[in-house]
């Protein structure tokens, strides 16, 4: 009997098509004799969609038309206990299960996704899922956070300053003093976001103030870090769990201006990309043309990455290697990167399908674990409470 794997994508999220692209990507590469692919797209209305045609990338160019031949579902639990894909708008005795899934693949890059929203939702239907759980996906997603952990982990980051937009609009004068500290020019970033949507540079205060201004309208959360002159930009895929990791082959990843830019990422460069590969369509140097001695280390870094921040599944670590003192620093990692980083395996001898494979079976893996743990105790609490529903614990 097939495992039954619903393929969660779209979302609200500025990365939604990017999200398509990949998650059509990874059904595409299951073993159709072994997994059966259930499309679960949530539209940028945050409504569920399930249906054979949302599998096909030139449906998504009509999108009404698309959504109006697909399934409007809900995921619930049945009397078993079973998580099953139920039709909505349907009255409770008429209520009527479209399938039932057996393990969840998150395919949602950034906000209400990959920040641990969906992975919560999903332990609370008590169903396995693809990659990371929700602490180190909702980690993995905030800039600061993973920051603060990996500088306390003694992991290589650059300088940084971040703090909340309504502090900017109070303590401007305070922020562009900490910035000098660092030194012009730097990065500014939303602290939330993946695909470089959001982040701008700054060469100075006023620079700085434009650039913090476009941040806060995607994120109350703002970081602003040293921007390395003479760069190279590389990456590093890892797969596996808390036990065992492998790293991939790395990635130079080669941009159009001195950030790499959301056209960039997917849609290679510019207007004359193929968005449809999603990441697989980035400029790049596969594998980057760096010293053997400084792969292994930010391979190691990378694996280093991943153990800290308690990932599983499949993440892409991106790395910044300043080329004056040949130092490399994490920038930043993705729990759920574009195309699922499929393109650094393949030159490892693991194929698409060997890679959805084994994150599949990671996330099985995990379930049979925490089916092992107690989340509950036989406890006489309430025996030992007196004098009514107000009244104190004896003791």
């Amino acid at each position: 009997m097939k495992t039954k794997v619903g393929v969660v994508f779209g979302g609200l999220s500025v990365e939604h098509e990017v999200s398509v692209i990949s998650a059509l990507q990874a059904i595409k590469a299951m073993d159709e004799n072994k997994y059966e692919a259930i499309p679960l797209y949530i539209s940028k209305k945050n409504e569920w969609y399930t249906g054979e045609s949302l599998t096909d990338i030139e449906e998504y160019k009509e999108l009404n038309d698309l959504l109006q031949k697909s399934e409007k579902v809900i995921l619930t639990t049945n009397d078993e206990g079973k998580v099953v894909v139920q039709k909505k708008n349907v009255g409770f005795f008429g209520k009527k299960a479209v399938t039932e899934i057996d393990v969840v693949f998150p395919v949602i890059h950034g906000t209400n996704g990959e920040d641990g929203s969906l992975q919560g939702m999903l332990e609370m239907l008590q169903i396995p899922y693809v990659g990371c759980d929700v602490f180190s996906s909702a980690v993995g997603m905030d800039k600061v956070m993973m920051k603060q952990i990996l500088n306390d982990s003694g992991v290589p980051i650059v300088d940084y300053n971040w703090f909340y937009s309504t502090y900017w609009l109070n303590n401007q004068d305070e922020i562009k003093a900490e910035t000098n500290k660092i030194g012009y020019p730097v990065i500014v970033k939303p602290a939330n976001l993946g695909s470089s949507v959001g982040i701008s540079k700054a060469y100075n205060d006023e620079e700085l103030e434009e650039a913090i201004n476009e941040a806060i309208e995607y994120s109350h959360k703002i970081v602003v870090e040293k921007m390395i002159g003479d760069l190279t930009e590389v990456n590093c895929s890892v797969v596996g769990d808390y036990e065992e990791v492998e790293s991939s082959v790395l990635e130079e990843v080669l941009s159009s201006e001195d950030i790499l830019t959301y056209e960039d990422k997917y849609q290679g460069g510019g207007k004359g990309g193929d968005a449809s590969k999603g990441m697989e369509s980035t400029n790049r140097v596969i594998p980057a043309e760096i010293p053997e001695d400084q792969t292994q280390e930010v391979q190691k870094l990378a694996e280093q990455t991943f153990k800290v921040l308690g990932c599983n599944g499949v993440s892409r670590i991106d790395f910044l290697i300043d080329k004056e003192s040949q130092k490399a620093y994490v920038n930043e990692i993705n729990t759920i990167p574009g195309s699922l980083s499929f393109y650094l395996w393949e030159p490892t001898g693991k194929d698409f399908t060997q890679l959805t494979d084994q994150l599949l079976q990671l996330a099985l893996k995990r379930q049979r674990e925490r089916e092992k743990l107690n989340f509950s105790i036989d406890s006489n609490l309430f025996s030992l409470q007196s004098g009514g529903s107000k009244g104190k614990l004896n003791g």
